[in-house]
């Protein structure tokens, strides 16, 4: 392009933004906070998953992710002097050195707390008499070698274990010592000795000369094998009888390897290498695992061999636990997909109509220009540089908030991102204008949807994308969600049920309109009749508006189901798990409560309502129950019921041999199920009456003796209607099963009977669960005044367990940033498709005020208008999200995103549901706002007055 050219065009930019300030900064900031949305999108998903997966390995076993490298002690065909070299400190040093280098990308070491040595892989028995020994059974120790016992220890007493002379495999005294854990349990000393018997001569003597303690407990140098740092009391697999015995560790000095080469112990060499995570990303999960597969059975292994011996092998868990982070991060990505597809969908239909009302804006101006000569690629180009000034340094910061905002991360993707954003505003606001101008077109043509007829061409786009949005949503519903991982078609389940609902709703439109507008015209009143005119006057491309609507409102809705289904998830493991609001237990299953507790508890300040369990474990099933027969439906049926139909559970719950029984009294336990949420039943059903009559506290049960129980209905199925003798630590009686229900308080388990406590031959209670909100230390100095035998567990502090790991928690802040992102984007379609007709509205008013048309009818006037609109996109939303929440449900479980990683919890699936308030609230938004919008510009209407508005020649 010439000089001169260059010239020419600079001036028209700088006259543009001078015209139109206000407009170019409001473009720029739209653009500057959705690029930095999209760019933080790619950015906040690498982070949550690097920190994941390092999170995962930091916080596993040390004997898990720890890399062992061991092979056993050189051969006997070797000459002493060598054997003895390759388990001294230099050569394990050297090949551990070795090995640290030769550890494949992203695979890296933790040098600090690197540990290599020689140890015996057969515990010896230690006989000597001051050991402790629980059962007659005399303790198996251990013995190790290792370097770095000064580094990660601390000297409690005596002295550290040294070599003074070269130690060979003919030695017959070496020094040592112990963790102050092992010399509690064990009674050792300093000056202690221990013997380990030889091949050949007399036996290895063992000075204890210290006792230290870890530096860091918790470190793999200790936990890699927990017995080096804590004893263990262990049951004997050889004995008839239940035998226990001690097993631990004594370390020896670091150069003491070769007196082991001489005992019966099987020593062999190893190397630990724990994992360096801190310069792992999310992104090396996938080489990590085919990494660590390499070096235990693949080419790795070979280098391995290479380095340390033929006779090596590599040991490690750092796979098991790199396979699980990558099964939580494949189960929560489609759910990330659908949010992060429906929201840039949003985005991008939103960019597009603030480039379709700048064109609005500017027709006239631009119709100017090429009627006087302005060529259509003039005229782009001209809007294409404009454009760009504003937009592409908006793009750039946006960039860079977001490198900033989220430390961590990729740059490529966010960049990518960024761009796109700003590439299709440069491109969607020159061409959709230039488009417009093709053809002249006359001035003043109205666009009535009531009136208008589409043409054929957009007709048969319209029924195009129609049937394939169709199509896509069939397949998806016949192929099912629950594939794993992320598919496109999947995670597009908003954008397809929006574009179908658009589409058919913009064609129906027009129906309501014509059908209020006849009735209305015969009443007195203008308002009615002027405002559905003035709605059908809309333009006739009033799907684009509706989309963004109906997506953003489909997105909102699905996050924040997901985010409620979260937490409804976790109360609901939180009460499985207490049972009630609190609860008062002993530490033992038979350990009872004394009435004296029970009735302290229970007038504690905040307690509303308490009910006595008594639990009882391993009550085995009936001889005479059937062996099979299905479940029930999970309701309370009646005696008269047949217990054995219906519905069932599983194959594993209808086969168990042991059950559990619970004892409750009837009408507190049915107050405290219908104030938490549990399946309740009438007390009635378990009215101990007649034979079942309550016992006085200690008698036997008469022969004849039949209790009335609920039972699960995998219990129920088994049991039938027939009467079965049960025995118990109760007492033994013949039970029937007059009902069921599918859970029970305080009990995870599907497999139980409920029967009335007071029946009991022992009925001293258990448990006692709580509703309410007491203090818990009060609760917790009740129970202690009794005795340390009785746990006090409460529902708030089980369910602040459920803490998320930055996986859990990055894809939650994902999701809460989704939902609001949709609101405002849904707000901003409402906002932009009301300014694009506010000209034409403001000059209605004006034009109606001089016929008489008062205020407060100009603010129903613009309301009335707005309403059909709004209710629109807002019925169309709810359809949207709730259809799109029953498209994906199947395929999605919350169990990832709720309850992983969090020992002892529910797992069982926790499918995707509806969530009302989710569905209503950003619907309900969209209406109040269009209602607010338009009072406010009807406010503003009236304060200007008629003249500014209406003036000579102006078209509006």
């Amino acid at each position: 392009m010439s000089d001169g050219k260059r010239a020419a065009s600079a001036p028209w930019i700088r006259t543009r933004l001078r015209t139109a300030p206000g407009a170019a900064v409001a473009l720029a900031v739209l653009v500057l906070v959705t690029a930095f949305l999209a760019a933080a999108f790619p950015r906040a998903v690498d982070a949550y998953e690097t920190e994941g997966l390092r999170h995962d390995i930091r916080r596993a076993d040390a004997g898990r992710s720890t890399v062992e490298v061991a092979r056993p002690q050189p051969g006997l065909e070797l000459p002493r002097e060598q054997r003895e070299a390759a388990v001294r400190t230099p050569e394990l040093t050297r090949v551990g050195g070795a090995l640290v280098k030769a550890l494949p990308a992203p695979l890296r070491a933790d040098t600090s707390s690197v540990a290599y040595g020689v140890r015996t892989t057969k515990p010896v028995v230690a006989t000597e008499p001051w050991l402790p020994r629980p059962d007659t059974v005399p303790p198996q120790l251990s013995y190790t070698a290792q370097t770095g016992l000064k580094k990660h220890a601390r000297l409690v007493s005596g002295a550290w274990p040294t070599t003074p002379a070269e130690v060979t495999s003919a030695s017959r005294a070496v020094r040592g010592t112990v963790t102050e854990e092992t010399a509690a349990a064990l009674n050792m000393q300093v000056g202690a000795t221990l013997e380990l018997p030889t091949a050949v001569g007399d036996p290895l003597k063992v000075t204890i000369t210290g006792i230290v303690a870890p530096r860091d407990p918790r470190g793999s140098y200790w936990s890699a094998d927990p017995l080096v740092r804590t004893p263990s009391l262990i049951p004997d697999p050889t004995s008839r009888f239940p035998q226990n015995y001690w097993t631990g560790t004594v370390l020896l000095a670091e150069d003491a390897g070769p007196a082991l080469l001489s005992t019966a112990t099987e020593p062999a060499l190893f190397w630990r290498l724990p994992p360096d995570a801190s310069a792992l990303t999310g992104p090396d999960g996938a080489r990590l695992a085919s990494v660590i597969a390499s070096l235990e059975s693949g080419p790795g292994l070979l280098e391995v061999r290479a380095i340390a011996g033929d006779t090596a092998v590599l040991l490690t868990g750092l796979g098991h636990i790199v396979e699980a982070n990558a099964r939580m991060r494949d189960a929560i990505s489609p759910v990330i997909a659908v949010a992060a597809l429906g929201i840039g969908s949003v985005a991008a239909v939103v960019l597009v109509m603030t480039g379709a009302l700048i064109a609005a804006r500017r027709r006239a101006e631009l119709a100017l220009m090429r009627s006087r000569g302005g060529s259509l690629r003039g005229i782009g180009g001209r809007l294409l540089a404009e454009t760009s000034v504003t937009v592409l340094p908006a793009s750039a910061l946006g960039l860079l908030l977001a490198v900033l905002a989220v430390g961590e991360g990729r740059w490529w993707p966010a960049a990518l991102a960024a761009a796109g954003v700003g590439l299709l505003v440069c491109v969607a606001l020159p061409l959709r204008t230039t488009l417009q101008h093709i053809r002249p077109t006359l001035h003043g043509v109205r666009e009535d949807m009531v009136s208008a007829r589409p043409s054929r061409r957009r007709t048969v786009a319209e029924l195009t994308l129609l049937v394939l949005a169709v199509g896509a949503v069939a397949a998806l519903r016949r192929r099912g969600t629950s594939g794993g991982g992320t598919d496109l078609l999947v995670s597009g389940a908003p954008v397809l049920v929006a574009l179908i609902a658009a589409l058919v709703l913009v064609r129906l439109y027009p129906l309501p309109l014509r059908l209020a507008a006849r009735p209305m015209a015969r009443l007195r009143g203008a308002i009615g009749f002027l405002s559905l005119a003035r709605a059908g006057r809309s333009s006739a491309g009033g799907a684009l508006p509706l989309l963004a609507l109906l997506l953003a409102l489909a997105t909102a809705a699905f996050g924040g189901s997901v985010i409620a289904g979260i937490g409804d998830a976790r109360d609901d493991a939180a009460l499985t798990a207490v049972g009630a609001d609190a609860r008062v237990s002993g530490k033992g299953e038979r350990a009872t409560l004394p009435d004296e507790l029970v009735r302290t508890v229970s007038d504690l300040e905040g307690v509303r309502s308490a009910a006595p369990l008594r639990i009882e474990f391993g009550v085995t099933m009936p001889e005479t129950a059937a062996g099979d027969g299905g479940g029930t439906d999970g309701r309370v049926t009646g005696a008269d019921a047949d217990a054995g139909t219906g519905g069932g559970g599983t194959a594993g719950a209808s086969g168990a041999r042991a059950i559990a029984m619970v004892g409750v009294d009837p009408a507190s336990y049915t107050r405290l199920a219908r104030t938490t949420g549990l399946p309740d039943f009438p007390s009635g059903l378990l009215k101990a009456t007649g034979p079942s009559a309550p016992l006085p506290e200690g008698a036997t049960s008469a022969p004849g003796r039949v209790l009335p129980v609920i039972a699960s209905p995998a219990v129920a199925a088994r049991l039938g209607k027939e009467q079965h003798v049960v025995d118990t630590l109760s007492g033994n009686f013949t039970i029937q099963v007059v009902g069921t229900v599918d859970r029970v308080a305080s009990l995870a388990s599907t497999n139980f009977l409920i029967v009335n406590s007071a029946s009991l031959e022992q009925r001293a209670p258990t448990t006692l669960l709580l509703t309410g909100a007491p203090d818990p230390a009060k609760l917790r100095a009740a129970a202690d005044r009794n005795g340390e035998e009785f746990v006090v567990q409460l529902r708030s502090e089980e369910r602040a367990r459920y803490v998320n790991t930055p996986m859990q928690a990055g894809a939650e802040r994902i999701y809460l940033a989704a939902v609001a992102a949709g609101a405002g984007y849904a707000l901003l379609a409402v906002l932009l498709s009301l300014l694009q007709t506010a000209p034409e509205r403001k000059t209605l008013l004006a034009r109606l005020r001089t016929m008489g048309l008062t205020t407060g009818q100009g603010r129903r006037l613009l309301a009335f208008e707005a309403t059909p609109q709004a209710l629109l996109a807002a019925g169309g939303g709810l359809l949207t999200g709730w259809a799109t929440i029953v498209l994906l449900s199947p395929g999605i479980d919350l169990v990832p995103l709720a309850l992983a990683g969090v020992a002892g919890s529910d797992t069982s699936p926790v499918t995707l549901r509806a969530d009302l308030w989710s569905l209503a609230l950003p619907a309900a938004g969209v209406v109040a706002l269009a209602a607010a919008v338009a009072g406010v510009q009807a406010w503003w209407a009236s304060r200007r007055g008629s003249i500014t508005e209406l003036r000579a020649g102006d078209s509006r």
